[in-house]
């Protein structure tokens, strides 16, 4: 499903009224939103724009199928993953494990949840993976940076809130914190420090801020009232480092563009100071994906700026991320997540969540039922121990 041309480069106004939406609408609005976001951006990973022109004679406006066609079982680099036809990558895999350790701990996430009970989810039990059209481990599909923590964590017995520290720094802890933000609806401090605690066990440098970076956006998307600018401007309060420039950059770039195929370049060129892989995604440079305060990963930023380029609406937002290529399932992920949560499953495409539903396998509802159940035990657990600090304080200072 192709075009010759992109959407029309108009602002409308949002399909919904943020205002309007419950918690439970924003959760399943972010976690159906990064999935099909991932689903569409899977197929044309790692390609420059250009190439995915040439090989689907246009843009990207939908669902489309393998990039090696019914050759994707040998065709390399991908080779033995069906990336198309609705099928969600390790982006969704890792973002459905991490709700489902909130079913179980039924609390805040640490360092330590990560390695008692996230590890155990990829190596342990089974399940449903649509790209091999087998079911198997998690482990048997993540990316090295994801199987590091298997291996820190089972293997290594590393402190789990150091096991981050050597893996490449890239976006692999990042991709699957959305869970993080919604946990924390409306409360982007909260989330960015919880993100920080739980990436520990995965990520170090600027992958680790990334996460707690992208966890506070969807947490500021929840808000009554948000919006693009709003999201970004919470993102700013908190970044740092490189991290924080990036955004800047890539954000203040955004600002001039209103539709997202004459954006495609600018942005890129706008990252590219901060990215360590290098023009070529799939022949990074000698420096890429190492610690350092003055990078950051591509994807959070680029999310971000198509968020903006977009005017939030979840199909101009999440096409933009898609179409810009290189590692598009996740920076689709993100910006799906954040204008999911923005306004709600109305907003995205229906056809689109009941192909990568029925093409996945996957109920993409439930993960969203059990987190919004969590979030309201979460804050209610929050609530106590708030007022418990607040009587003591008061005991302590004579604060009537």
């Amino acid at each position: 499903m192709t075009s010759t041309a992109p959407p029309a480069p108009t602002r409308s106004a949002p399909p919904t009224t943020p205002t309007a939406l419950t918690l439970d609408e924003r959760i399943a609005g972010a976690l159906v939103g990064a999935a099909v976001g991932d689903a569409l951006g899977g197929p044309v990973e790692g390609r420059p724009p250009e190439q995915i022109v040439a090989r689907h004679g246009g843009r990207i406006t939908g669902v489309v199928g393998p990039w090696d066609g019914d050759d994707w079982r040998t065709a390399r680099p991908i080779a033995p993953y069906h990336k198309g036809d609705g099928h969600v990558t390790d982006d969704t895999l890792m973002t459905h494990a991490l709700v489902r350790v909130y079913g179980k701990v039924r609390g805040h996430l640490d360092a330590y949840s990560v390695a008692d009970h996230l590890v155990p989810e990829l190596i342990s039990n089974p399940r449903w993976i649509p790209e091999l059209e087998a079911e198997a481990l998690p482990l048997q599909r993540i990316f090295l940076a994801e199987k590091w923590i298997v291996a820190r964590l089972h293997y290594g017995h590393v402190d789990p809130r150091e096991a981050g520290s050597g893996n490449i720094v890239n976006c692999g802890a990042a991709m699957y914190m959305a869970p993080v933000g919604l946990v924390n609806a409306a409360h982007p401090q909260a989330a960015y420090a919880e993100a920080l605690d739980v990436a520990g066990a995965h990520q170090s440098s600027y992958g680790r801020e990334a996460a707690g970076v992208f966890a506070a956006a969807v947490a500021a998307a929840c808000a009554p009232g948000a919006t693009p600018a709003s999201v970004v401007a919470a993102c700013l309060s908190l970044a740092k480092d490189g991290t924080e420039a990036a955004i800047e950059a890539v954000c203040e770039t955004a600002a001039g563009y209103r539709d997202f195929e004459s954006a495609l370049a600018p942005l890129r060129e706008a990252v590219a100071p901060f990215d360590t892989v290098g023009p070529d995604y799939r022949a990074p440079s000698l420096g890429a994906r190492r610690p350092s305060r003055l990078h950051a990963v591509e994807e959070l930023p680029v999310a971000l700026g198509m968020l903006l380029v977009g005017d939030g609406d979840y199909r101009r937002t999440v096409l933009g991320s898609v179409n810009y290529g290189r590692d598009c399932d996740s920076i689709a992920t993100m910006s799906g997540a954040i204008a999911g949560a923005l306004h709600g499953e109305g907003a995205i495409p229906a056809d689109w969540v009941s192909t990568v539903a029925g093409a996945s396998r996957l109920d993409l509802h439930a993960p969203a039922r059990t987190l919004a159940e969590v979030a309201r035990e979460v804050f209610a657990h929050d609530t106590a121990r708030r007022r418990a600090h607040e009587s003591a304080f008061a005991a302590l200072t004579d604060t009537p």
